[in-house]
């Protein structure tokens, strides 16, 4: 209690005092009661003004000191707090590991010895408190292992207290800058410099709105004053960074470590944005102190920029210059987790360019990119903060975006979306549906995590497949589907092992002779109640389960045995073609298998062909060039299937060892009116020719596609015209008639 409070109380009880005894003076028979009384009261206001005194004191100055040595003791700088009567100093951690500093020492001395004050007095520390309106100054000094030391110190005044004030002196430490002889102009343009480049700030808060700030954090964002509340320091960082800085503030992280998060803050009245490393730490409240939650602010913009090119090589699409699939994936799980903690919600919509195999195959690769990047930039329009576009896979593309409780947002988005990329079929593109699909689902609600909401969203694009230009959002009862391929997965190893799976047998005539002179062999599934399942429905389950290599071992031995039996039987010769998924392409024992399919039917390898659709050909080009010349050593004929409908078709034409090209139905469809397919068909097979390899073209429906292919020069052909996928028995009552 200060002097002149203790005065006046003085006086007021020598008051009392004489009151009362006049009083007790007048009425002697109740003297003594008054006494009683009167000294009863003054025990128990004294107890209760020596309580409220200590309360008073604890709290007006242990609480904040304590909170701030907290705040400072395991950042990465040096930093003393002090007050001005110097009963209170402390040094963080990193002051005191420098000058190795033990459990019994004398704070004044070293308080001293490190800011070079030859005394402790109010003048001696004027150069010290003047630092706090923008100056620095250096001290040297040695450690305890005789190490000299060099630091430039920068003073903040932190609270004005009733007793004294409390001040943090922040260290920059200049020593190995100094070993490297910098010539700067003069001692105080180099403090300064050192300073600058630090660039650390501190910010504090006990309620999390109102933001206590450093004068190295006025300096950095040009504060007015010493302190900010959050909505005005939310105002100047970056928006697509903002709901990173809501995680933090929000977090409930009060183990006492340290974490940091990567921000783009802009100075009051600017428009640039420069990065920062915000190292924050929350501390829990106890019995006699708030919580806490802040730390330091660090200007990480030169080393930013460098990892900006690094990501760039590992997050940026090369061709568009939007993110990558790499990109989304953790883009995507940080905004999924911000999506928990904050209670947002968000849109992923997954786009596909359709027939994009057309653009690049009629109009070029270069036009092809074009259209892409130009895709990539219409998706940007529509981004919110927060939020991303990326290229995911060759013409597929992701938009994720903030919901604002909007649930038609994704489908009006997406149909925009569609009629901007409309409008880019002008020139070159003006003989070009350009459209796109879209399948959308949200997040959080649907998914465990980011990858099963972009899964979803994928699932519900690939549910509309083959239906240009639709918008589709995913729907829980799509897993009914799943379930039930379970179920046909069991069903279909029972088969296996039933031996219910058969083959059908598909013609292929030679368009010059109108001969048979070979068959695709195409596995069924007849179950014993004579229901048919299609490869369609049952293939991919099998590729999935493991099962499509027992189904492929069946299809190339019965394939071998049922042609030499057909050759036995006097029939002409014809070649017998199957398929190989990847699953068997890729195995290092094809080969072999080959051989002993072969071996063990008697066929000879020239009767015996293996199709491979392009995209299996090309997902390891040098792998399936080797494993298709070990055929072709063999002797067995090799066919391209689903020619036409890649990327990469024609350039890799020299180097594929195949003797059959089959053309892609979906440019035999409708050849005799489409003039495009038709251009594209006629210069595929001018290319084969030239290649000395064969073509055949699938889907022929009408004597008019027969007739204009065989004038193109296509070899082979196969479709309804010449016969649907047959048992063996009715195969060879068609090739009765061919004899």
């Amino acid at each position: 209690m200060k002097y002149g409070n203790m005065l006046g109380t003085s006086l007021v009880i020598c008051l009392c005092t004489a009151l009362v005894v006049v009083f007790a003076f007048l009425r002697p028979e109740q003297a003594l009661l008054i006494v009683i009384v009167y000294l009863s009261t003054i025990v128990i206001m004294s107890v209760m003004m020596f309580f409220i005194e200590r309360i008073y004191v604890k709290h007006k100055t242990s609480v904040d000191k304590d909170d701030f040595v907290k705040v400072t003791e395991n950042l990465n700088s040096e930093f003393i707090l002090w007050t001005d009567d110097f009963d209170f100093i402390k040094f963080n951690k990193r002051l005191r590991d420098e000058m190795g500093l033990k459990n019994n020492f004398d704070p004044k001395e070293i308080f001293k010895a490190v800011l070079g004050l030859n005394t402790l007095d109010k003048d001696s520390i004027k150069p010290i408190i003047s630092s706090i309106n923008g100056g620095s100054h250096e001290t040297i000094f040695k450690n305890y292992s005789d190490k000299s030391l060099s630091i430039a110190w920068s003073t903040s005044l932190v609270k004005k207290m009733k007793k004294n004030n409390l001040y943090v002196t922040t260290g920059f430490n200049l020593t190995e800058i100094k070993k490297m002889k910098v010539n700067l102009a003069s001692a105080n343009d180099f403090f300064n410099a050192s300073m600058e480049l630090a660039e650390i700030g501190i910010i504090m808060s006990n309620d999390r709105k109102k933001y206590a700030a450093s004068s190295e954090t006025v300096r950095m964002f040009g504060l007015k004053g010493n302190s900010i509340d959050i909505n005005t320091f939310k105002s100047l960082i970056h928006p697509n960074d903002r709901m990173q800085f809501d995680r933090a503030v929000k977090s409930k992280n009060e183990d006492g470590d340290v974490h940091n998060v990567e921000l783009r803050i802009k100075s009051m009245g600017k428009t640039a944005y420069r990065w920062y490393s915000f190292r924050y730490k929350s501390i829990k409240a106890t019995d006699n102190t708030l919580p806490l939650f802040g730390g330091a602010i660090l200007d990480i913009t030169q080393e930013r920029e460098k990892d900006i090119l690094i990501e760039r090589l590992a997050y940026i699409d090369e061709v568009t210059e939007i993110a990558n699939r790499n990109k989304l994936v953790i883009t995507g799980q940080e905004t999924y987790e911000c999506s928990h903690l904050l209670n947002y919600t968000y849109w992923i919509i997954v786009l596909d360019i359709d027939r994009f195999h057309i653009i690049n195959d009629t109009c070029g690769y270069e036009n092809g990119n074009y259209i892409l990047k130009n895709f990539a930039h219409i998706l940007y329009k529509f981004v919110t903060p927060g939020g991303l576009a990326a290229r995911i896979s060759g013409d597929n593309f992701a938009l994720l975006i903030r919901d604002y409780g909007d649930n038609d947002l994704p489908v009006r988005t997406a149909k925009s979306i569609q009629e901007e990329f409309a409008k880019l079929a002008v020139g070159d593109f003006n003989s070009i549906n350009l459209s796109c699909s879209a399948g959308f689902s949200k997040m959080p609600d649907d998914g465990d995590s980011f990858l099963d909401v972009l899964e979803h969203a994928e699932f519900a694009l690939k549910s509309v497949s083959g239906q240009h230009g639709t918008v589709c959002g995913y729907e829980p009862s799509m897993h009914d589907s799943i379930i039930g391929n379970t179920e046909l997965e069991k069903a279909l190893a029972l088969a296996i092992d039933n031996n219910e799976l058969q083959l059908f047998y598909q013609p292929k005539f030679d368009l010059t002779t109108n001969k048979i002179m070979g068959v695709e062999a195409l596995i069924r599934w007849i179950k014993p109640d004579g229901t048919v399942i299609t490869p369609d429905a049952f293939i991919p389950i099998a590729e999935r389960s493991r099962l499509i290599g027992r189904i492929s071992e069946f299809v190339l031995n019965e394939g071998c045995r049922q042609n030499i039996l057909w050759q036995k039987m006097g029939y002409p010769n014809i070649v017998m073609s199957i398929n190989f998924t990847s699953t068997d392409f890729y195995q290092t024992d094809l080969q072999d298998k080959i051989v002993e399919a072969l071996a063990k039917s008697g066929l000879e390898p020239e009767w015996l062909e293996v199709e491979l659709t392009e995209t299996l050909a090309l997902s390891d080009i040098d792998y399936a060039v080797s494993q298709m010349n070990k055929l072709r050593e063999l002797g067995v004929k090799l066919a391209m299937d689903d020619f036409g409908t890649g990327y990469s078709s024609l350039s890799y034409l020299q180097i594929l060892p195949i003797t059959l090209l089959k053309l892609d139905r979906s440019f035999i469809t409708d050849i005799q009116n489409d003039n495009i397919a038709y251009k594209i068909v006629s210069a595929v097979i001018s290319i084969a020719k030239s290649k000395k390899i064969k073509t055949i073209a699938e889907g022929i429906e009408n004597t008019e596609q027969e007739e204009i292919l065989r004038k193109a020069g296509c070899d082979y052909g196969q479709g309804y015209l010449y016969g649907k996928p047959m048992p063996a028995q009715q195969l060879e009552d068609l090739m009765e008639n061919y004899k």
